[in-house]
């Protein structure tokens, strides 16, 4: 197991390095930012939209990769992103950042998604570690305090998952067109935490600290069912509302529960999601095939869908790591090899660079669906890659 572990982080570092970084390198506009979409064949679509968490998540997965292996030209394409999503992405005139914006910079979408305004704090609280430009460090903070004051709902707890541009109600809050209309989601909450957290080491605030504690306990005692699974849906008064089985965030929930939590340095906080953690990696792990890989989600109905999406394969890697190595389940190494070597073979591209979107259950790739866009973006697959190489202490922090 030793040997196959070595062999593991050596094709990793070559996936981060070789592949998924590069391709990401391509969609640069040399006129400002990047372009916001490339067909299932890669074809770059230079007039597309350009959202708001694509952004985020190309700052993120670049800052923190530059803060993994030093490399200038991650720390220059972070910054070439942050520059084109300062000055046309976040809204100078309201606060918060938009949806999206056309390909030259004007607001498409300019409703205030709390989905969004984390991911734009995770991508600024990143960046700041490697740079310590204090601009960078102060616009996460005021997006912080923004969400705090605008998004929090004091009555029944949590965040309201989205606002119009001037912060007023919105009829439809749905975060894409595979969720429903829901005044707060599981999603958006997870990455709040996940948003909360990475801002919380470098900026050990004490009101910050507490929004951790309050959402890891929401996300155990509200958001995750008595099966284990996650709920998805809710009413303000977070009355559950009907959902799929997501077996992805129930994996992906398992490990961040704990990465985040280990952020505020609070071990009385971390032992009370443990166990927690542990459910939920099981139930995720329900939904593993017999070839290694993850179906999508099993729905209301009790329908499975047996496709496999990217991110869903890369939290399943992550995942099963974080049950070995925490919950010392020795399958979850097994189940972290079994499913990279299912992703290395079937999921990257190598003709165009970067994963397809998914595979279907009949084996063939997802071409319909963007290689890049406003949803598929850098942050999994390059996450997986830096995760993995943080639990093995492989390669060198600057």
């Amino acid at each position: 197991m030793e040997r196959r572990t070595d062999i593991f982080l050596g094709e990793i570092a070559d996936e981060l390095e070789n592949n998924i970084l590069p391709y990401w390198l391509t969609l640069s506009d040399p006129e400002g930012g990047f372009f916001g979409e490339a067909d299932g064949r890669g074809v770059v679509l230079r007039d597309a939209p350009r959202g708001s968490v694509l952004y985020s998540r190309i700052i993120r997965s670049f800052a923190a990769s530059y803060g993994s292996l030093g490399k200038k030209e991650y720390l220059d394409a972070a910054v070439h992103a942050r520059n084109w999503f300062v000055e046309h992405l976040k809204d100078n005139e309201n606060g918060g950042v938009f949806w999206s914006v056309t390909s030259d910079g004007n607001p498409l979408d300019s409703k205030k998604q709390l989905y969004a305004q984390g991911f734009a704090v995770y991508g600024l609280s990143e960046l700041y570690k490697v740079t310590g430009d204090k601009e960078d460090l102060e616009a996460a903070v005021d997006l912080f305090r923004l969400v705090e004051d605008r998004f929090a709902d004091r009555e029944d707890g949590g965040y309201i998952e989205a606002l119009s541009r001037d912060f007023s109600p919105l009829a439809d809050m749905s975060l894409s067109a595979h969720d429903i209309n829901a005044g707060k989601t599981m999603n958006s909450h997870l990455h709040i935490l996940e948003a909360w957290a990475n801002l919380y080491e470098v900026w050990p605030d004490p009101s910050l600290k507490k929004s951790i504690a309050d959402l890891a306990c929401l996300l155990c005692r509200k958001i995750a069912g008595p099966d284990g699974h996650l709920r998805l849906y809710f009413d303000k008064d977070w009355s559950v509302l009907p959902g799929a089985v997501s077996f992805g965030h129930d994996i992906e929930t398992s490990w961040l529960l704990l990465e985040c939590t280990d952020a505020v340095g609070d071990a009385g906080l971390t032992a009370s999601v443990m166990p927690y953690s542990l459910s939920l990696g099981l139930a995720g792990n329900e939904g593993l095939l017999d070839d290694g890989s993850m179906m999508y989600e099993l729905l209301p109905d009790g329908t499975a869908d047996l496709s496999r999406q990217w991110w869903v394969q890369a939290e399943t890697v992550v995942g099963n790591l974080w049950l070995w190595k925490r919950h010392g389940m020795e399958e979850g190494l097994f189940n972290a090899l079994r499913c990279w070597d299912w992703i290395r073979e079937n999921l990257v591209d190598r003709t165009c660079g970067e994963w397809f979107w998914g595979v279907g259950h009949d084996g063939v790739a997802d071409l319909g669906s963007p290689k890049a866009g406003i949803w598929k973006c850098p942050y999994h697959n390059s996450r997986m890659c830096l995760e993995v190489m943080k639990l093995f202490d492989y390669g060198r922090i600057i």
